[in-house]
């Protein structure tokens, strides 16, 4: 009788402790996911920044360089594509990022020839507005970086904990899966060409 109830005393302190386990592992898979998501949040937040800016920077160009209403029309549609491609955090693969990340491309190319508009309007680099935003646009478009950054860390230390031995069987019994990455432009390892 008394070997009995140390046997039931063990199995049960080995299944409470198994248990105790899972749910650590479960738990600490359930922060990092949430902490991606998170991290994904804050990069919506600062394109979204970005999106609010530009109808400012538009109407301010538009008021000194009417006649380019192609590069004007352009930079709103790109900005139109740009705020409707969305990802859920839930389900980031890597073909949701790269639609994304293509949208966002084509509204940075958007704004790029607008700069190159607004080289041709001296009056306009000297209006107080548009310097106001131009910084703000340059600021933002750095809080892009640092917070891509901040995700692709976010989804690396994820990714590392859903892969590696035991946490990759509980992952795989619960569903946790990878999160994709932003990758750098095709072509962007290549220098410019300066043409005089």
């Amino acid at each position: 009788m008394k070997k009995s109830w140390i046997i039931i005393i063990v199995v049960v302190l080995i299944v409470l402790i198994g248990f105790n386990y899972g749910k650590g592992k479960y738990n600490t898979m359930v922060v990092a996911n949430e902490t991606v998501d998170a991290q994904w949040a804050q990069v919506e937040n600062v394109y979204q920044r970005r999106a609010d800016l530009i109808p400012n920077l538009v109407a301010t160009v538009k008021g000194y360089a009417g006649h380019e209403k192609e590069t004007l029309e352009g930079v709103v549609q790109a900005r139109a594509k740009a705020t409707s491609t969305t990802i859920n955090a839930n389900n980031m693969n890597p073909a949701a990022l790269q639609k994304f990340q293509a949208a966002q491309d084509g509204l940075s190319s958007a704004l790029s020839r607008l700069m190159v508009v607004v080289e041709k309007y001296p009056d306009l680099k000297a209006n107080q507005n548009f310097l106001q935003l131009q910084a703000q646009l340059e600021g933002t478009e750095n809080r892009i970086t640092v917070e891509r950054k901040r995700f692709n860390e976010a989804a690396r230390d994820y990714n590392l904990s859903i892969k590696m031995f035991p946490n990759n069987m509980f992952a795989n019994m619960f569903g946790f899966d990878s999160k994709a990455y932003f990758e750098a432009k095709q072509g962007s390892d290549e220098a410019p060409k300066v043409e005089f």
